[in-house]
C-alpha cells in the first residue's frame, strides 16, 4: 500500500511538473512572439530594407499553429501584402529618414505580373522624387528582374547568373497513370477550353488549350519586355532570352559576363561588397559590422504609415485565393467569411462606396454565387459597387465580379474562363484487381451511390453532367445580364476560355484599365464624392495584437465544409463509404471472438469516417470538386 501510495505522489509530481514546463512554454513562445511585433519608434535615418524573402501576395495567409511555434525566424519564407508593399515605398517619398532603397532579391519567390508591375510603378515613383534605388541578388530570373529594371543600380554576386524563361512550360498529365492503376477519373464539364481537366482524361496537351495558352502566355510575355526594356532602356533582354545558351556558350559559361556585356546589371561584387556600398551611401550600421549600413525595418516603416483615414470611407473587400465554402481565411477566398463582411458594411452608415479587389482563380460555383448574392444586398442599399482585378479574376472570380457596376482590370490581369466542371475518382477497377468487388439491393436508382467501388451508375453521371451543365448556364445568364450581352455571345467568347485583360476589355468583360486607384476614384465618383474626399477601409482582420493561431492544433476541432450541392453530396459520400471500409478492415483486425454485430448497420461510418479522411483527402487531393474555374 505505501509503495502504491508513493507512486501516485510520483505521477503527481510528474503531471503536475508537465503542466508547468507546459505553461513556461507557452509564456516563453507568447513572450517571444510580442517582442517580434513591429515598432514604429525604432526608425532611423538609414536605407528602407526591403529584403524581400518570399511572395508578394494580395492577401496573406492567416498564420498557423505551426507558424506560432516556429516564431517569426528572419531566415522563414513569408507573404508580403501587396498594398502594404506599394504603401512603402511610397511613403518614402515624403520621408526624410529614408536615404534609399535597397531591394534583396536573394530569397524573393516572385508575384502575379499586375502585382509587380505595381510595385514598379511604385519603385518609379520613388526613384522619381531622388531616392535612389539599390537592388541586390545572386541570381535574377523574371519576376525579381522586373523589380530589379527599376533599380538605379543593380548588383549581382560574381558567382550569380541571370535567366529568363518567359510565362509557360510543361505541366502534368496523369492519364497513363490513372489507367495503370485502375483509377475511373469521372469528368463532367462544360467549355472547349476548359482545361483543368485534361490532365486526367489526356496524355498531352488538346489543341484548344495549346491554341488559348499560347495566346494569353504570349501577351504576358511581350508585356514583360516591354517594361523591362521602358524601366532599363539598356538592357539587351529579348535576344538574350531568345537565345541564352547561344550567348553562355559563347562566353564560355562566364554567366557574370554575359550579364554585364547585356547591360543587365551595373555592378559584379558579393552582398558583402553590396552592403559596404550601401553604407558609404546612407551610413555605417556599427552596432552589427562595419560593412554593414544602416537600414530601415519594413514592418516597422508600415506601422508608421498605416494609410489615408481624411474623407468618406470606401469599403473594400478582399476576395482571394481559392473561393471556398465556410469562414476559412484570410489567404482563401471562404464565401461565408467574405459574405459576413460584406453584411456587416451594410450596417455601417459612414460606408459610401464598394470596391470589391478580385485576385481569384475561382472555386466552387457555389461559394461564388454566395459572395454575388451578398454584394446583390448591398446593390439594394443603392451602395455603388465596383470590381478591381488583380493578377487573375477567372472563372468563378468572373463569377463574381459580375455583380459590380463597373470592372477595372490591368491588361496582364488573367480573366475570364467561363466554365464548369467537376471530377470525382472510382476504383472499380483497381479495387477488382485485388479481389474487391461490390452488389447489394437498390429501392432506388441511387441508392449506394456514388458506387466508388462498383463504379458510378448511369443514372448518376446523367444527374451529375445535367447539374454541370445547369451550372454553366447559369454562369451564362449571369454574364449576359451583367454586360448586356446575348447567352449566344457569352457562349461564344465563354467555353471556359481564359484571357488577358487588354482582349477581355476588348471583348466587353472589363469596362476599363487601372488597378486600385482607379476602382477607388470610380467609387467615389458613383457615390457622388468629391475628389480626394474619400478614402479606404480595407474590410479585413486588421493588423495589431493578434488572436492566437488556433488553426492547425491537433486537438482543437476545425470548421467542416457544408456540402453545398449533389457534387458536394457525391464527394461526401466518397469519403463515408472510404470510411466505412477503413473501419471494416480495422474490425476483421481487431475483433478476435464471434461477434453479433449488424455490419449493414452503417453505425461505424460516421464513427470512422474522420479517422480516414486523411487517406480520402489524399486520394482525392488529384481530383476537384464542382468548380467555376
Amino acid at each position: 500500500m505505501q509503495f502504491a501510495r508513493a507512486a501516485w505522489r510520483f505521477l503527481v509530481a510528474i503531471k503536475d511538473g508537465l503542466v508547468l514546463i507546459a505553461i513556461m512554454l507557452f509564456f516563453g513562445l507568447l513572450y517571444t512572439f510580442l517582442s517580434s511585433q513591429p515598432n514604429a519608434g525604432a526608425i532611423r535615418d538609414g536605407a528602407l530594407l526591403l529584403d524581400l524573402n518570399g511572395v508578394i501576395v494580395e492577401e496573406p495567409a492567416a498564420p498557423t499553429f505551426e507558424d506560432f511555434l516556429a516564431g517569426n525566424s528572419a531566415g522563414s519564407p513569408r507573404e508580403y501584402r501587396l498594398r502594404d508593399v506599394v504603401r512603402a515605398i511610397d511613403a518614402t517619398v515624403e520621408d526624410d529618414r529614408v536615404k534609399a532603397i535597397v531591394l534583396d532579391l536573394s530569397s524573393f519567390a516572385g508575384g502575379g505580373q499586375t502585382s509587380l508591375t505595381d510595385v514598379g510603378e511604385a519603385l518609379d515613383r520613388a526613384k522619381e522624387s531622388g531616392k535612389p534605388i539599390y537592388a541586390f541578388s545572386s541570381f535574377y530570373s523574371d519576376d525579381s528582374y522586373q523589380l530589379a529594371a527599376h533599380a538605379t543600380e543593380i548588383w549581382m554576386d560574381p558567382m550569380g547568373g541571370i535567366i529568363f524563361a518567359g510565362p509557360g512550360g510543361n505541366r502534368l498529365y496523369y492519364k497513363g497513370l490513372i489507367d495503370q492503376l485502375g483509377v475511373t477519373a469521372n469528368i463532367y464539364r462544360v467549355g472547349t477550353y476548359k482545361s483543368a481537366v485534361e490532365p486526367y482524361m489526356r496524355a498531352d496537351q488538346s489543341p484548344a488549350a495549346r491554341e488559348a495558352a499560347s495566346a494569353l502566355y504570349g501577351v504576358l510575355w511581350d508585356s514583360w519586355l516591354a517594361e523591362v526594356k521602358k524601366a532599363r532602356p539598356q538592357a539587351i533582354t529579348k535576344p538574350f532570352a531568345d537565345d541564352p545558351a547561344a550567348y553562355i556558350t559563347a562566353a564560355g559559361g562566364d554567366y557574370a559576363s554575359v550579364a554585364t556585356e547585356q547591360n543587365l546589371i551595373d555592378k559584379l561584387g558579393d552582398k558583402t561588397a553590396f552592403d559596404r556600398f550601401v553604407a558609404e551611401q546612407v551610413g555605417v550600421d556599427s552596432m552589427t559590422t562595419p560593412d554593414s549600413f544602416q537600414s530601415i525595418n519594413y514592418d516597422d516603416f508600415i506601422l508608421a504609415y498605416p494609410g489615408e483615414t481624411e474623407g468618406s470611407p470606401i469599403g473594400v473587400i478582399t476576395v482571394a485565393g481559392e473561393i471556398i465554402s465556410g469562414n476559412a481565411g484570410p489567404g482563401m477566398a471562404a464565401s461565408g467569411r467574405i459574405a459576413e463582411l460584406i453584411y456587416a458594411a451594410l450596417e455601417e452608415d459612414q460606408i459610401k462606396a464598394l470596391v470589391v479587389r478580385v485576385d481569384s482563380p475561382g472555386g466552387s460555383a457555389f461559394a461564388s454565387e454566395e459572395i454575388r448574392l451578398a454584394l446583390l444586398e448591398a446593390k439594394k442599399k443603392q451602395l455603388p459597387i465596383v470590381i478591381s482585378m488583380g493578377d487573375v479574376a477567372a472563372s468563378g472570380g468572373y463569377w463574381v465580379a459580375t455583380a459590380g457596376d463597373h470592372i477595372f482590370a490591368e491588361p496582364d490581369t488573367i480573366t475570364g474562363s467561363i466554365g464548369v466542371f467537376a471530377v470525382l475518382p472510382s476504383f472499380e477497377k483497381a479495387l477488382a484487381k485485388w479481389g474487391v468487388t461490390a452488389d447489394g439491393v437498390q429501392t432506388t436508382p441511387v441508392s449506394g451511390e456514388p458506387d466508388f467501388v462498383g463504379g458510378f451508375g448511369d443514372d448518376v453521371n446523367a444527374i451529375l453532367q445535367a447539374g454541370v451543365e445547369h451550372s454553366y448556364s447559369d454562369f451564362i445568364k449571369l454574364v449576359s445580364d451583367a454586360r448586356g450581352k446575348t447567352p449566344e455571345e457569352v457562349d461564344t467568347i465563354g467555353q471556359g476560355r481564359v484571357w488577358d485583360g487588354g482582349t477581355a476589355r476588348q471583348l466587353g468583360l472589363v469596362d476599363g484599365f487601372g488597378g486600385m486607384t482607379e476602382a477607388l476614384a470610380e467609387a467615389a465618383k458613383r457615390a457622388g464624392l468629391e475628389a480626394g474626399d474619400y478614402h479606404a477601409q480595407y474590410l479585413d482582420p486588421q493588423d495589431g495584437f493578434p488572436a492566437l493561431p488556433f488553426a492547425g492544433i491537433p486537438f482543437v476541432q476545425q470548421e467542416s465544409t457544408p456540402v453545398t450541392g449533389v457534387i458536394g453530396w457525391v464527394a461526401r459520400r466518397q469519403k463515408a463509404v472510404v470510411g466505412e471500409a477503413m473501419a471494416t478492415a480495422q474490425g476483421l483486425l481487431v475483433r478476435e471472438d464471434v461477434q453479433a454485430l449488424c455490419l449493414e448497420c452503417g453505425t461505424g461510418v460516421q464513427r470512422n469516417t474522420d479517422a480516414s479522411s486523411a487517406l480520402t483527402d489524399h486520394l482525392q487531393s488529384y481530383f476537384f470538386s464542382s468548380a467555376p474555374r
